[in-house]
């Protein structure tokens, strides 16, 4: 099992940018889907993002609504790390960042919805948090 741990989490204005790391551990990265998810108080945890394994003959990648082209989601399996890179951001971005894996290829987003569920994913980083004010 690949254990995760995120960072890049900071304070940043409104119109700013972030890239957040997913480093991993005990296993290489190159094997796995990586998701992202975000959770704000309050609110539901919701995915983020989705990029498949460089092993994955599926090579799709996933965003939610909400990104509207301004994340992109890469990875560079020779650091064992994948990114997020966050850019025009506002207060509605203010959360905690998850990533997690799944073995090979991101799953199948769930009817109505742009990235796959959260409880697809067998394991967890332990959270970077985003702040967005001036």
């Amino acid at each position: 099992q690949v254990q995760l741990v995120e960072s890049g989490g900071g304070l940043v204005q409104p119109g700013g940018s972030l890239r957040l790391s997913c480093a991993g551990a005990g296993d290489s990265l190159e094997h796995y889907a990586i998701g992202w998810f975000r959770q704000a108080p309050g609110k539901e945890r919701e995915g983020v993002s989705c990029i498949s394994s460089s092993s994955s003959t599926d090579r799709r990648t996933y965003y939610g609504d909400f990104v509207k082209d301004r994340f992109a989601v890469s990875r560079d399996d020779a650091k064992n790390t994948v990114y997020l890179q966050m850019n025009s951001l506002t207060s509605e971005d203010a959360a905690v960042y998850y990533c997690a894996s799944h073995p090979i290829r991101c799953p199948e987003p769930s009817r109505g919805t742009a990235t796959p569920p959260a409880f697809r994913f067998t394991s967890w980083g332990q959270g970077t948090q985003v702040t967005v004010s001036s």
